[in-house]
Formats: C-alpha cells, structure tokens, sequence
C-alpha cells in the first residue's frame, strides 16, 4: 500500500504529497506503554461529566489552534453546497460546526455522540444566532454500530475522537460504510512527534503538565454504578487517560494501512503543529471489499 503524507507547518497546506510504502510486517495496532485505559462505559460517563470544561481546557491545551486543525480536516473532507455529511463522535460540535460553513447552500450536518452531555454543549452552540447558515444536527450514536443507511453522507469525519473508539477497524469501517462510493472519510487525531526538540517538549506537556491539569481541577467522575458503585474516577484520571490514549493510538503510516483495510483508497495524511497532530484523508473505494 502507498499512502500519501506531507507535513504542514500550521493549517493550509497543498494536497499531501506521494511517498513510500509501509514497513513490511508493520503491524496496525501499536501496543499499550502505559496505564490509563478506561472502558467504553467509562469513557463515555467522562466525556459527560467533563462536557462542561472540555471546550476550555481544550483551547489552554492547544492554544487555540484546534480550530484551525478542525479547518484543515473539512477542506480535505472536499466538501461544498448541497453536501451530506456527518460527523462522528463530535463532542461539543466545532468540527460539525466548520462543516455546516461549507456545505451551504442546500447542504446538510449530522454530527453524531454517544456523550449526551457533549451533544447538549454542540446544540447550543448552534442555538446562537447567525452561528452557520446550515446548522448541523445533533444525535446520539454509536460509533461502532452508526444508525444511518449505507452511501448515505458525502463524507464522514471524527476529530479527535478515534483515539475512543473500542474497537478502531470497526469504528473506521462503520465511516466508510455510510459515505457512497468516492466520498471522503477524513481522521483528525493527535500523534506523537518523534524528533528532538518537539517530541522532549511533547512528552514533557503530555505527561506531566496535562495530567496536572486534571489534578488541578479536583472534580471526580462518577464511574458506571451497576458495575462498581463505589469505585470513582478523577478527573486526574480523565486526563492521565488522555496521553496514555494517544500512545495506544496507532502511528500516522499504520492508520492510514487501517484505513485501506477499512475499504478506502487514495489515501494520504497531513503532520501539522511541527508534528503532533496528523489529518488523514481517504476516498472510499467504488467497489467495496
């Protein structure tokens, strides 16, 4: 398989550029270096309960750059007036958001979650007046098992949520099952930078000053109480969850060999922020696997 790959210094780059194949016998999952890892039911109730602080810790994380990260993934969505697309696990909406900009007129949004409190955040962020001429549509959805036909959206997205899902073949097959034949299905995800200085920087922020954050913040989440009523989950958890999530994730060259398992083709994926956000993009295939 040969994907495509370019860096890109911050958000609006030219199309990625053709390079190399993977390594042979790469395998697609990398394996788990630390601890953290949190069930489905877990994940979910966290998202809920940090739902009212995501937004903001968010933008202190990035300095505000995910939403230019969130542009850069809709241009490579190729979307325009009139088109479907869907968004999923969308949190608290920016990227659906982004979207609806682009596919007015006539054009329409689904953005999809399964953290109710989250879709409650996104659906009053489009309350406000004059927010998109298209506003986008908030449901809840399963990631893994999406409630919508096949070929039915032009393209389908996830910004930073892929990390989540259980089961990550599925959840990419799931995306390219709802998007018709020569659509996009675009991954916007953190990666981990491999070269000096960037990456001492990142495992420094990632793995001290991230969690600390959480720590600062001294809330807790309630874990699931038909399962362990008396066990409780920090916020410290939440976000020693996150770092921990991002070095279970798979490299940029072994999702992009997820994506072609996942029936998709003319695949390529952009590095942004010196390296620690990587965009992918890939067409789904006219005939499927």
């Amino acid at each position: 398989m040969t994907a495509q790959h370019g860096v890109d210094a911050a958000s609006g780059a030219s199309e990625p550029a053709m390079t190399g194949s993977l390594p042979d016998g790469a395998a697609a999952v990398c394996p788990d270096p630390s601890p953290g890892r949190l069930q489905d039911v877990q994940v979910r109730e966290m998202f809920d309960r940090i739902a009212g602080v995501y937004d903001v810790l968010n933008t202190a994380m990035t300095g505000g750059l995910h939403h230019r990260w969130r542009a850069r993934a809709a241009d490579l969505a190729r979307v325009g007036p009139g088109s479907r697309v869907l968004d999923v696990a969308t949190g608290t909406g920016d990227l659906a958001i982004e979207l609806a900009r682009r596919v007015y007129p006539g054009g329409e949004v689904v953005g999809s979650d399964f953290a109710e409190a989250m879709l409650a955040r996104a659906r009053a962020k489009v309350a406000a007046p004059q927010r998109t001429r298209v506003q986008p549509r908030f449901e809840w959805g399963d990631a893994l098992a999406l409630p919508y036909e096949a070929d039915s959206f032009d393209a389908a997205t996830v910004g930073f949520g892929a990390r989540n899902f259980a089961d990550l073949q599925r959840g990419l097959e799931e995306m390219a099952r709802v998007v018709r034949p020569g659509g996009r299905v675009v991954v916007l995800e953190i990666t981990t930078p491999t070269q000096a200085p960037l990456s001492l920087f990142y495992k420094l922020w990632f793995d001290r000053l991230v969690p600390a954050l959480g720590r600062l913040a001294g809330s807790t989440i309630a874990r699931s109480r038909s399962r362990e009523p008396s066990a409780r989950v920090t916020i410290a958890d939440a976000y020693a969850y996150l770092p921990s999530s991002v070095k279970r994730f798979p490299v940029p060259a072994l999702l992009a060999a997820e994506m072609e398992r996942a029936s998709l083709c003319e695949i390529g994926y952009v590095l942004t922020a010196g390296g620690i956000v990587a965009i992918h993009a890939g067409t789904v295939a006219p005939e499927r696997a």
